[in-house]
């Protein structure tokens, strides 16, 4: 009995994991179809979409999955998703941004209301937190792509504003017009990014502790887990005593 029960613990988390994939590759195909759909279906024509099959690549999506996505977009049959952000408090005044893809505005609406209300936070008219951040392009690379000096001084030369380096990897940050030419430059230097899109940013962060920002991750799990949502933007960070309690 003991190893049937160890059995069914490793396909449950098995089939856990596939299916946070298979929600991770419709995510992802989405927003092939949709950049491929707003413009030419060749990556190397449409940088939208160029970004799109970038970040498939990164999550391991086959590319039988990414070519199916791009025909998508042509075909009669294909979905229409509208572009949507939301924008929010969390508990403890913490600033929100919601990016969805969605075939139903009101559906997705009420979804997304519905996360905020029940985390103890409340959903904001379109522009009533996106103040606070600033919108940017970031590129990513690998640690191992090149040395920081080496990466800062290409990417000065490409035209980025900024350049950090861990030992995670590059984070190139642009301008919003500048993502497509730096990318495109820094990709012929070092190869394919490992993600390259334009995000927001807070200015500034929240401190986090306790129940609030508990409340506060709870709620950016439930958003991200919605077949909907794109990406989540928040403007907090976790206190080390926080960090402690959730590590052990």
């Amino acid at each position: 009995m003991a190893g049937h029960s160890q059995f069914k613990n490793i396909m449950h988390k098995k089939g856990k994991q596939d299916a946070i994939r298979a929600k991770l590759f419709a995510k992802l195909g989405r927003e092939i179809t949709v950049s491929a759909k707003m413009g030419l279906p060749d990556p190397s024509m449409n940088a939208r979409l160029r970004a799109a099959v970038i970040a498939a690549r990164a999550e391991n999506m086959p590319r039988d999955n990414i070519d199916r996505a791009i025909r998508k977009a042509s075909g009669s049959d294909a979905e229409n998703y509208d572009e949507v952000r939301y924008e929010g408090y969390a508990p403890g005044g913490v600033a929100v941004i919601v990016e969805a893809l969605t075939d139903n505005r009101n559906r997705t609406a009420g979804e997304v209301r519905s996360y905020f209300t029940k985390a103890g936070g409340a959903l904001a008219e379109n522009g009533a937190v996106s103040f606070m951040f600033d919108r940017l392009g970031r590129i990513e690379f690998a640690p191992g792509v090149a040395s920081e000096d080496v990466m800062l001084e290409a990417a000065i030369e490409a035209g980025a504003d900024d350049v950090s380096t861990s030992e995670e990897g590059h984070e190139v940050i642009t301008s919003v017009e500048a993502l497509r030419d730096v990318a495109k430059a820094l990709e012929a230097k070092f190869g394919e990014p490992r993600k390259a899109a334009l995000i927001w940013r807070a200015q500034n962060n929240v401190t986090v502790e306790d129940e609030a920002g508990e409340k506060i991750l709870r709620l950016m799990d439930t958003l991200e887990d919605n077949d909907d949502v794109q990406n989540v933007y928040a403007n907090f960070e976790i206190s080390d005593a926080l960090m402690a309690k959730l590590s052990g």
